[in-house]
């Protein structure tokens, strides 16, 4: 439960604040395109802050780069609060990610010292089907907050839940870090274990698989506001719903994938689910250039691909983090840099040709998972 709190700072403090951003832009003097960069600015530190979290989790242990950076989280919170510009409020937002995504490497790597390959996919599973709670419940309470409060009480209430994350940590996480993958990374710098991983074909397949398919969730995540309650006018508390509901499905399919991963391995599972994402985006892509089934045209197409996320991002991870356990925090890491650098620059790309219309979104989703399919068939060659 320690590491599923950890693994959801990342979608909880995207999604909680996701209904604010238009009142927040407002509030600020800021166009859409700034709201949207709060968001990218937020992926971007996420990701390069794991670059250095992960080998110093090799290198040190697991717990002190945690606690060091949930009190850098902390602090960013605070100043996001405070923010009286869009400018501070984008550097808040992006020391921010730096310190929460300590999380997010460690809960993985620590997932890893502990299992197998296919048994640390039944862990991601269990650990993203708790994760996934966090975008249903993260955006109604962001939007039931703004009913009451403006939108600086969102980020008082995430510094709130790291201060009792953070004593959850410090109370009943314990060391997980083998003694041999100590031993390594003492001996070799992160930057030779990072040349080390970008050498090996199926390591960087799976994580290429796992950056790209996340790209086109968090850049749904990123527009989306703009495009449900700019442009097809829909209140920030029903935007709240929709975000909800699709998180439903996230949790589902989660829920499944443990149940599938016991008959099936994961990368059967993972190529199905890829197909099945594929497939959404283009339907998305098909109603959003057409104006096909108006709202539903959009939000029918989002559920289904959001719901595919439970079936590609656990597998995808297991894949990843198979082929070098000496290497977990490393791995860990590079996954988690694809990850959200993918994310920073969907979202920033699709709010560059941002029209008030799901079109730039859906062409960036489509990209997306179409890379995601060809990767898998390029790099991660199927085994007997």
């Amino acid at each position: 439960m320690v590491l599923a709190g950890l693994s959801a700072f990342a979608p909880l403090s995207i999604d909680m604040y996701l209904p604010a951003l238009p009142a927040m832009t407002h509030d600020l003097d800021a166009g859409a395109a700034q709201g949207s960069l709060t968001v990218a600015a937020f992926f971007a530190g996420l990701c390069l802050g794991q670059l250095v979290h992960g080998p110093l989790s090799d290198r040190i242990g697991r717990r002190l780069p945690l606690l060091g950076g949930l009190a850098l989280y902390i602090a960013a919170a605070v100043c996001a609060a405070l923010a009286r510009s869009i400018e501070l409020l984008i550097v808040a937002r992006f020391v921010q990610a730096l310190g929460g995504c300590a999380g997010m490497v460690v809960s993985r790597a620590s997932v890893r010292d502990r299992f197998s390959p296919q048994e640390s996919a039944h862990v991601f599973s269990l650990l993203l089907l708790v994760m996934s709670l966090a975008p249903i419940i993260a955006p109604l309470l962001g939007s039931w907050v703004m009913l009451i409060a403006s939108w600086r009480a969102i980020f008082w209430i995430l510094a709130a839940l790291g201060v009792l994350v953070g004593v959850a940590t410090l109370v009943g996480l314990p060391e997980t870090r083998s003694p041999e993958t100590a031993a390594h990374a003492r001996a070799e710098s992160p930057f030779a274990a990072y040349r080390s991983l970008l050498g090996e074909r199926r390591v960087m397949g799976y994580a290429l698989v796992a950056g790209l398919s996340h790209m086109g969730l968090l850049t749904y995540l990123a527009v989306s506001p703009s495009v449900l309650v700019n442009g097809f006018r829909i209140s920030p508390q029903a935007y709240g719903w929709v975000v909800a509901i699709n998180g439903i499905g996230l949790v589902t399919t989660n829920y499944l994938n443990r149940r599938l991963l016991a008959r099936l391995s994961y990368d059967y599972i993972l190529r199905r689910a890829n197909l099945g994402c594929v497939m959404a985006a283009a339907a998305l892509l098909a109603c959003a250039a057409g104006g096909f089934g108006g709202l539903w045209g959009v939000t029918v197409p989002l559920f289904f691909m959001v719901a595919m996320m439970g079936f590609t991002q656990a597998n995808a991870l297991a894949g990843a983090m198979a082929h070098d356990p000496q290497r977990a925090g490393a791995t860990s890491a590079l996954v988690g840099f694809l990850q959200f650098g993918g994310g920073a620059l969907g979202a920033t790309t699709a709010g560059w040709f941002d029209d008030g219309t799901a079109l730039p979104m859906a062409v960036v989703i489509l990209a997306a998972y179409t890379g995601a399919a060809l990767v898998l068939h390029g790099f991660c060659a199927r085994r007997p």
